[in-house]
């Protein structure tokens, strides 16, 4: 299983990012994807995940200004982030894993990450 994330850089507090992680063919038909940030000297937490049929899920903190989606034809996962805040910086992760129980469920298979800075 791999996965690649791309897509973050340098905004200005109030911007839109969209990030996107690219898996190996088949992992959409099988797995739920998820995204992760780990800010400077923080645990990993969870942001939002998407499942095999399109069932999306989000933290609280992100609710109304993320969207994840698919395209499961070109084996991607994307994250559209508005109104991003300083506090949001770190590395975004992706995962593909696990939410057959209604709760989404890492797995050891992680992307490289991605930078995302939000000045102030």
């Amino acid at each position: 299983v791999q996965l690649q994330a791309s897509g973050g850089g340098l905004v200005q507090a109030g911007g839109s990012l969209k990030l996107s992680c690219v898996t190996s063919n088949g992992i959409l038909s099988t797995n739920a994807v998820a995204w992760y940030r780990q800010a400077p000297g923080k645990q990993r937490e969870l942001v939002a995940s998407i499942g095999r049929r399109g069932n999306t899920n989000y933290s609280d903190f992100v609710k109304g200004r993320f969207t994840i989606s698919k395209d499961n034809a070109k084996n991607t996962v994307y994250l559209q982030m508005n109104s991003l805040k300083p506090e949001e910086t770190g590395v975004y992760y992706c995962n593909a894993g696990d939410d057959s129980s209604g709760m989404y469920y890492a797995s050891k298979y992680w992307g490289q990450g991605t930078q995302v800075t939000v000045s102030s």
